[in-house]
């Protein structure tokens, strides 16, 4: 979710020869997006269609079409099977209508497990996740062999654990702290949890991402420091990690 400082979720992904992939594209990060990047140059990862994951896309479809030098052909959208559905409800003119997309946008549904290239080498992998719409957690491996899985929304399920294997970077959400008795199941993980996978996992580095601004930065960090001996930090807008 947004707060004071920050957009909801969205992860810009920059390299050598590749177009700009944006994972996630929650409320505000058109707009943030505009300070590194033209956005008609990107094409988009969606892990799943809750409001702060997907509702920009209505105004970069807004930016596409309107734009006095529109980009050339069409924005790749990989996503969840219903998203061209859900955000064309979501960027009609009328209510009960939808808005055809398929001007500006190639939309391609994740295939689960199945490995999507990208980029000069790049792959992506999605697996379903544990979060109630239709959610996927991604395994990136680059050219050279490094990775980054993104766990998307999930709560503790066998295959974010799978995902997560031997991963160099795990970007993990961690909603709040650990308290299971006071937590609705199937929606998201603690800072326990998150370093309960990384510590499984045999990840290289935990990145926090997903908190709230009513949940504790530092006591989250503390959760997943005491599970997991490796570097653990909390991410913030604008920061660069090299992968």
């Amino acid at each position: 979710m947004s707060g004071p400082d920050s957009p909801a979720s969205g992860y810009l992904l920059t390299g050598p020869d590749m177009t700009p992939t944006v994972i996630d594209f929650g409320p505000g990060v058109l707009g943030a997006l505009q300070r590194y990047l033209d956005p008609g140059e990107v094409d988009i990862f969606l892990t799943h269609l809750h409001a702060d994951h997907c509702l920009d896309l209505p105004g970069l479809l807004v930016w596409r079409r309107y734009h006095p030098n529109p980009p050339t052909g069409k924005a790749i959208v990989q996503g969840p099977s219903d998203s061209a559905l859900r955000i064309g409800n979501a960027s009609a003119e009328i209510g009960g209508e939808c808005d055809d997309w398929s001007d500006v946008i190639d939309m391609r549904a994740w295939e689960e497990g199945a490995e999507v290239p990208f980029g000069p080498g790049h792959t992506v992998v999605a697996r379903r996740m544990y979060h109630p719409p239709e959610s996927y957690g991604l395994r990136i491996t680059t050219a050279t062999g490094r990775v980054l899985v993104y766990t998307g929304d999930t709560a503790l399920c066998p295959a974010v654990f799978e995902l997560a294997e031997g991963a160099d970077i795990l970007l993990s959400e961690a909603s709040w702290t650990h308290d299971p008795a006071n937590r609705p199941p199937g929606i998201h993980l603690s800072g326990t949890e998150a370093g309960m996978i990384a510590a499984r996992a045999g990840v290289g580095e935990l990145l926090l991402t997903h908190i709230p601004p009513w949940t504790s930065r530092e006591d989250v960090i503390a959760e997943a420091k005491a599970q997991f001996s490796g570097p653990v930090h909390a991410v913030s807008p604008g920061e660069v990690i090299e992968i």
